[in-house]
């Protein structure tokens, strides 16, 4: 500022001096006012650039000036890119944001004060079946035509979620949805979705599991109850007392198979997966489950009638790491269960194989009923039963699958179930390749010299 004011003088005064030369004093005084407006016509100059400059799409370009414009256009340019560079650390974070929501497995949308969709998550979308872009700025009312949700919605009161049954819901596929709205700034809401399927399954399964204990266990004991009130207030024979002894001990004997069941059940849920070091050898747990399978079989089916053809298949050329228990009582789950359901005349398989992928592979086709597509999903349940019926008559406890799938789960493999209604099912227990060991080779005899 100091030297534009020298400038403007030492100008000024130069022209002063030459028009006093030429003309007198009214050429000094016009030499000083030329002077000022030469001044003033290149700060406006100056000023027409850097305005011109700011105005620009491209403000990269600066315009190259010396004195006090010079420096506002470099302070100015300064301040664009700090403002520049403060926006896109802004674009930076809202990206970052809205790849955290992305992330989050839970159902976001964001609605405005009319109810309209501003933005949503891909899984708020799959929840309700929201095309992310084709339904934006539509009232969310029009697109989660729930009853639930829509009287919800309508109370105003959001304290508390709702449950809704997800888009996805197919019959054996269940889904269930938490959903709960938050109010923010100036009406706006955000609509939270949480899949709640299995904790509600949990939950349904816990209440069975009660239910189903109580109910197992208050039958025996019920029929139990009534035998010895019977015996204690009738005078019985010989023969009906001993009918009688009979009948209770079968009871007891119910009440006991279920309690050790249970007990099964909580060992292997409490304990520690099985480690590799032992090495089961599968011929000999086969042909165990073979003698019982086909004493059952006679049992139920006597050879005067029409008896089951039980076939296993040679020993598998491998052997097993895992605990021998747990996978006898996996095997001779799945081959009873074949026994008890298939009809007299029927046929039932056994047979081990190896997968390509190096997998051990155990699987029991059986020719029985088979079993509705809808009861599949749930047949490694506690107590859950197709025929509850025909499941007391064969004298299950509902728990046989359920130790069966937690014993393959525990081994790292899986139950596998097929079943066709009429046609018969096929129940396989798979493990994984590192559990699979090679044959050890076969001793060599040495004969004496």
């Amino acid at each position: 500022m100091v030297f534009r004011l020298f400038l403007l003088l030492l100008s000024q005064a130069t022209l002063g001096l030459l028009g006093g030369a030429w003309l007198g004093w009214p050429g000094a005084v016009g030499g000083v006012v030329l002077a000022a407006l030469l001044m003033l016509a290149l700060d406006s100059w100056r000023a027409g650039r850097v305005l011109r400059w700011l105005g620009q799409a491209d403000v990269t370009d600066v315009p190259v000036l010396r004195g006090l414009w010079g420096e506002a256009a470099y302070r100015a340019l300064r301040a664009l890119r700090a403002e520049q560079q403060k926006t896109r650390d802004s674009d930076e974070r809202l990206r970052e944001f809205v790849s955290a929501i992305q992330a989050s497995p839970n159902g976001v949308i964001l609605l405005d004060p009319d109810g309209r969709i501003e933005w949503c998550n891909d899984i708020a979308a799959r929840h309700f079946g929201i095309d992310p872009q084709r339904d934006l700025l539509q009232h969310i009312g029009n697109l989660v035509r729930e009853p639930a949700f829509a009287a919800y919605y309508a109370g105003k009161d959001y304290e508390r979620p709702v449950k809704v049954i997800g888009r996805e819901d197919k019959p054996g596929h269940p889904v269930k949805l938490s959903v709960q709205l938050h109010s923010y700034g100036g009406g706006h809401q955000l609509m939270l979705s949480i899949d709640v399927t299995a904790l509600a399954q949990a939950d349904a399964m816990r209440r069975d599991f009660v239910a189903n204990v109580s109910h197992e266990i208050r039958t025996p004991l019920t029929v139990l109850a009534g035998f010895v009130e019977t015996m204690q207030s009738l005078p019985l024979d010989a023969r009906e007392r001993e009918r009688y002894l009979a009948l209770m001990a079968a009871q007891s004997e119910r009440m006991q198979t279920l309690v050790n069941d249970l007990l099964t059940l909580s060992r292997l849920e409490g304990s520690p997966p099985p480690g590799a070091s032992d090495v089961v050898e599968l011929g000999a747990l086969m042909a165990q489950c073979e003698a019982e399978a086909r004493g059952l079989s006679g049992l139920l089916h006597p050879p005067d009638g029409k008896p089951q053809q039980l076939r296993f298949g040679a020993p598998p050329p491998f052997q097993l790491a895992g605990a021998e228990g747990e996978l006898r009582s996996a095997m001779s789950n799945l081959i009873n269960n074949a026994v008890r359901y298939t009809p007299a005349g029927g046929s039932i398989d056994v047979r081990w194989e190896q997968l390509p992928d190096g997998r051990a592979r155990m699987v029991v086709t059986d020719t029985g009923p088979g079993i509705a597509p809808e009861h599949v999903p749930r047949l490694g349940e506690r107590f859950y039963r197709v025929d509850r019926s025909r499941s007391r008559e064969s004298g299950g406890t509902g728990l046989g699958l359920a130790i069966t799938k937690h014993v393959a789960q525990r081994h790292g493999g899986e139950l596998q179930i097929s079943s066709q209604q009429g046609r018969g099912s096929v129940f396989a227990l798979v493990f994984p390749a590192q559990r699979v060991r090679a044959l050890p080779p076969p001793a060599v005899a040495v004969s004496a010299a």
